[in-house]
């Protein structure tokens, strides 16, 4: 069972946010300093590492669309190696890695090899996106409910079995993860399942990154742009009634 102590074989599954070291929670910060093994993702690095102890060692498991990244097996496999040789180990993933971070893939291996373990929840770049652009998520009588969903399966393709009443609800704030490629079919089965074109959408590029980008726009103009857009940075996709233009946002209730 996951306990709280950090003796040697101990593992700290830490979620480091969305890039910024200041949005890192104290007992994550605490982690890393006790560290002496730490397996970090490509958006969990920088400066976000400065926390770590410098004898420890740090080991890049990062996963990106598109290119050469450490298979999930082998991430697994080192974690419990790690452990098993009397090591504190942190594996440091960015946002909250309970959100799509395939963080139940490391606590079912962490578990069948019998490694205590603990979870650090962090700041999901969903609400630091949400904070950059001074918007909420929720609001009463007109978004009373906020949904996460991805825009890829295994294959990087838009999953087959979406909800669609739900994503095209317009009344929801819908926060889609890794989506940019896939957007423009996404925007289409929107439109054809009754969600307006002109619903306001936000676009929010390398969020907690001094090179951090907000573009609001409205969902139909968010698909041509993603059509024509090539992927270097990861981004958030936001659309609903809270993702206004500008200054103008909508009368409240």
């Amino acid at each position: 069972m996951p306990h709280s102590d950090t003796e040697p074989g101990f593992v700290s599954l830490v979620s480091a946010g969305p890039g910024d070291p200041e949005l890192l929670t104290l007992k994550a910060a605490k982690r890393l300093s006790q560290a002496q093994v730490v397996l970090f993702d490509d958006l969990a690095s920088g400066p976000v590492l400065d926390h770590a102890d410098p004898q420890a060692q740090l080991i890049s498991v990062g996963k990106r669309a598109g290119r050469p990244s450490a298979r999930q097996e082998h991430v697994n496999a080192l974690l419990v190696e790690h452990a098993r040789a009397g090591r504190r180990v942190v594996r440091l993933k960015s946002g909250d890695s309970g959100i799509f971070g395939r963080l139940e893939e490391e606590l079912i291996a962490l578990t069948e090899a019998g490694i205590p373990f603990e979870i650090i929840p962090g700041v999901t770049s969903a609400s630091a996106a949400a904070a950059a652009a001074g918007m909420p998520l929720t609001r009463r009588l007109t978004a009373r409910r906020v949904q996460f969903v991805t825009g890829a399966d295994v294959t990087g393709h838009l999953p087959e079995d979406i909800n669609w009443a739900a994503v095209a609800d317009p009344s929801v704030t819908t926060v889609v993860f890794m989506g940019q490629r896939s957007f423009p079919k996404l925007a289409q089965g929107l439109c054809d399942h009754g969600l307006p074109g002109t619903t306001p959408a936000l676009f929010a590029e390398a969020v907690g990154h001094p090179h951090q980008r907000l573009i609001r726009t409205t969902v139909d103009e968010l698909a041509a742009m993603m059509q024509r857009a090539e992927v270097i940075q990861p981004g958030l996709i936001l659309y609903g009634p809270l993702a206004f233009h500008g200054d103008q946002a909508p009368d409240r209730p």
